[in-house]
């Protein structure tokens, strides 16, 4: 009788299992947690009876093995397409010029600048180093041989990371869907898009950023499955892997904010629904909202900032980037003028000195003997700014009343103060920093500044008030550590840097103005960096390096001028947001004619075509179950679907891809991918059973067909008679 009642039991379960295999889901009356039933009340209820283990294996293995078998395929398909020809073309291709340097450059323990967080760089690094990557190679320009260098293991780290997109799309999207079908819908789209593919397969930060986005995401969508079990062990994985992945995403790029934003948008959404379970005490809330606080934003936080204290401790030596940090920086690199040196501490007159601006790539105050040209204002010296350090970048302090030879031979020199008026003498050409009411070069609302007299003897327009930023009268103007500006006496305007670059008469260094508005900006604001002057006692530099914290904020003030000030490249097409759904144009990584090896990043134009279909059709839907519910016809299933996962999803695209509308910075066509990848597992998770085989044959097909564009073509173009991607020029705009 007890086997009876087992064996109905069993039957009971499997056609509950059915049922649940059918995308049945609770509604959101039902459970706060997800649309989506726990993984852990499947199993639970997938037990047929409390002694019937062989039956708890059969359904288990029912449910379980065809999703291993698939995903096991989707994993060697992801892997087999990514690899396949790692080392071709043996050459260097588009960005690998940067991120490849920037490699070498932590190997090598060189600093440089880059307008983007670390972490990527530093992972790029480790993987060739781990694979026997000396550092040595240069990284000049694309095209460049690789020769007998091992740059294949910063290749295949990259295209090891891009091979989980695919992996972790289909598991976040059987998560969503409870679907195998639209799980292998979403990962076949990604497995054989050529734009996928090829911008894995090369030495850049993409693949690493798209890494850690979707891990965050596959991990925020586990720990949403855990969220009948809090905290137990599973739960707090979930939670912690999620917060370590939005570290990681942020660390590569600032973009992985997008991520950061979703998971808390996420997040806000469970904390509401939570706080209305009458259910929980206040106390269990106050749990929750803890647990989040520690795993997604404490623990993020943390790792985020100990990727900086890596990468301060890894760069250590002077090297190409110094020029964009202060002073106060350069002076903890070695090799740097700065370095381990000592000098006096606080400005005088009889000074000599050299003045750094305060903007990105401001450059030195620098003069030279050349004169403006003939109708470029008053025919007199050049003053501009350098980015290099140099002999003509020396200045003199003297003070207005051309007691010179005095001053310099005084035992205790006057210090320089808040308010005074002083005069700089070019330590080269003796002549003195001066401005009137001709318009400067470039800027044509600012005045000409230029060097003027011989052997300190001027006019009334060589007269600059020092103001130390922040400062009252009579404070002292410190090395390295003061911000100041110079205002001239006659015209009242401020010395400043424009950062636009001089024509070849000028010798393409930065232009230097006086400025009518006196806003405080770093563009008005200097520094004095190297000090000489006998009669005043040195201090070691030691004393004025910055702290960590100090370093931290400059670094991300550096960064973000820095990406907000990215323009494009002479001759540069510039892509625009609205070209990357509909597939525009691409990006010409290697090659340019038929005897070089081409390579093209392009996405595959039937899945990019059918994303953005599929986003369209996912409003209409939304909307037409929306109209059916009101009108009381009941399509639980489908409103879960739409407004649960999907609704995820949508929101992840947007957020990924909404905010390039309103950068002013240069952009690229590859600043799509991360949208990209939501848009696929929308469309995966939409059509899991429309066309389902037909879809997949059109995918393998159109592979086959654009494969050359990711693992390279040789012969004629597109376009011309013989060649073997006739035909596949569907887009005049396409350079293949």
């Amino acid at each position: 009788m007890e086997k009876e009642e087992c064996i109905s039991q069993w039957h009971k379960t499997r056609d509950s299992s059915t049922l649940r295999n059918r995308k049945v889901f609770p509604s959101p009356e039902q459970t706060h947690q997800s649309p989506i039933t726990p993984e852990s009340k499947i199993k639970q209820d997938d037990s047929p009876c409390s002694n019937g283990s062989s039956g708890d294996f059969s359904a288990r293995a029912s449910v379980d093995s065809p999703n291993q078998l698939l995903l096991i395929v989707v994993t060697g398909l992801s892997f087999a397409t990514r690899l396949y020809k790692i080392t071709e073309p043996p050459h260097v291709c588009w960005d690998e010029t940067h991120f490849g340097k920037m490699g070498s450059y932590y190997i090598n323990r060189t600093f440089f600048f880059d307008v983007h967080p670390p972490l990527g760089k530093m992972l790029i690094a480790l993987a060739g180093y781990m694979t026997g990557y000396d550092g040595t190679f240069p990284f000049v320009k694309p095209g460049d041989k690789y020769e007998d260098h091992n740059y294949w293991g910063m290749r295949g780290f990259c295209a090891i990371l891009g091979s989980f997109l695919p992996i972790f799309a289909y598991l976040i999207v059987q998560e969503l869907s409870r679907s195998h079908t639209a799980a292998l819908i979403t990962a076949a789209l990604l497995i054989f898009d050529t734009g996928c593919i090829t911008i894995s397969q090369y030495i850049l930060l993409d693949p690493i950023l798209m890494f850690f986005i979707m891990a965050a995401m596959l991990s925020m969508v586990k720990f949403n499955q855990q969220s009948s079990r809090p905290f137990t062990a599973p739960w707090w994985l979930w939670l912690v892997l999620c917060g370590a992945a939005l570290a990681g995403a942020l660390g590569v790029k600032f973009v992985g904010l997008f991520v950061i934003l979703l998971v808390g948008l996420n997040t806000a959404g469970e904390l509401w629904r939570i706080l209305g379970d009458l259910s929980l005490s206040l106390m269990d809330v106050a749990k929750h909202f803890l647990a989040r606080v520690v795993g997604l934003i404490l623990l993020p936080l943390f790792l985020y900032v100990a990727v900086f204290a890596v990468h301060f401790a890894l760069l250590n030596k002077s090297g190409p980037g110094d020029g964009f940090f202060s002073s106060t920086f350069q002076s903890r690199l070695i090799g740097n003028n700065l370095y381990n040196v000592s000098m006096p501490e606080y400005l005088a007159y009889g000074s000599t000195i050299t003045v750094k601006n305060l903007r990105i790539a401001g450059g030195y105050l620098h003069s030279h003997w050349h004169l403006y040209p003939e109708g470029v204002g008053a025919k007199q010296q050049q003053v501009t700014a350098y980015l290099h350090k140099d002999y003509n970048n020396m200045w003199l302090v003297q003070k207005p009343d051309n007691d010179n030879l005095s001053l310099r031979f005084l035992s205790i020199p006057d210090l320089v103060r808040h308010g005074d008026i002083i005069r700089l003498e070019h330590k080269e050409t003796t002549r003195n920093l001066h401005s009137h009411l001709h318009l400067a070069p470039l800027t044509k609302k600012h005045f000409q500044v230029t060097g003027y007299g011989i052997n300190g003897t001027g006019d009334t327009n060589d007269l600059w008030q020092v103001e130390v930023c922040g400062g009252r009268r009579g404070d002292l103007v410190k090395v390295l550590r003061s911000k100041v500006r110079f205002l001239h006496k006659a015209t009242g305007c401020v010395l400043y840097s424009s950062g636009k670059t001089l024509p070849k008469w000028g010798w393409e260094q930065v232009e230097v103005t006086c400025s009518p508005y006196l806003k405080e900006t770093p563009s008005s604001q200097w520094n004095i960096e190297d000090h000489i002057n006998p009669g005043l006692p040195n201090i070691s530099l030691s004393l004025l390096k910055p702290n960590f914290l100090e370093i931290l904020l400059e670094s991300h003030i550096v960064m973000i001028r820095g990406n907000s000030g990215l323009k494009p490249k002479d001759n540069e097409m510039n892509s625009k947001p609205w070209h990357w759904p509909i597939n525009y144009q691409g990006l010409r990584f290697s090659g340019v004619n038929e005897t070089e090896y081409r390579v093209y990043l392009l996405g595959n134009p039937v899945v990019w075509w059918i994303n953005l279909a599929s986003l369209g059709l996912y409003l209409i839907m939304v909307a037409v179950s929306s109209i059916a519910i009101q009108r009381g016809i009941s399509l639980q299933q489908e409103r879960l679907v739409l407004t649960g996962g999907g609704g995820l999803l949508l929101l992840g695209w947007l957020l990924h891809y909404a905010p390039f509308y309103i950068m002013g910075r240069v952009l690229y066509y590859h600043h799509y991918f991360p949208a990209m990848l939501f848009s696929s597992m929308l469309t995966g998770a939409k059509f899991s059973c429309i066309l389902r085989c037909l879809w997949l044959s059109i995918f393998d097909l159109h592979f086959y067909m654009f494969h050359p564009l990711s693992y390279g073509m040789t012969g004629p173009l597109a376009h011309e008679p013989g060649s073997a991607m006739a035909g596949l020029k569907w887009m005049d705009s396409w350079e293949f």
